[in-house]
């Protein structure tokens, strides 16, 4: 299965909100990204069943070794291209958002590039 922007959107979200809370749930994705409960619901049940994300019986996720991989890959090209752009000199609302659009549709290719160049660049 295929992910589309939207499903990357929703495992790097999971991703994040685990970082601070012990157990994630649907709500928290949907207040968090500020989506309908039913929204959230029939996302969650695509990335169950394509094996992206798992629910124990109190309802929280935990992303699968699949669905932390690119959770993992499209958060560090968020936090990277966010970085870049602020260094650039875009505010950090402004880059944030952009990133967050970059992040989907950059190639790996183009995207190591960036990485090696603010890597040997860096602040």
């Amino acid at each position: 299965m295929h992910l589309l922007e939207s499903g990357e959107m929703y495992l790097e979200t999971i991703l994040v909100l685990s970082k601070t809370k012990s157990g994630v749930r649907a709500v928290d994705v949907g207040e968090y990204m500020g989506y309908s409960k039913p929204s959230v619901s029939r996302a969650m049940g695509l990335l169950k069943a394509g094996g992206y994300v798992t629910a124990d019986g109190d309802g929280c996720l935990s992303l699968t070794a699949e669905g932390l991989e690119i959770a993992e890959k499209i958060y560090e090209r968020h936090t990277l291209l966010t970085e870049l752009l602020i260094r650039l000199g875009v505010d950090s609302e402004t880059a944030s958002e952009d990133a967050c659009k970059m992040e989907h549709v950059i190639s790996d290719a183009s995207f190591e590039a960036i990485k090696r160049h603010v890597r040997q660049y860096g602040s």
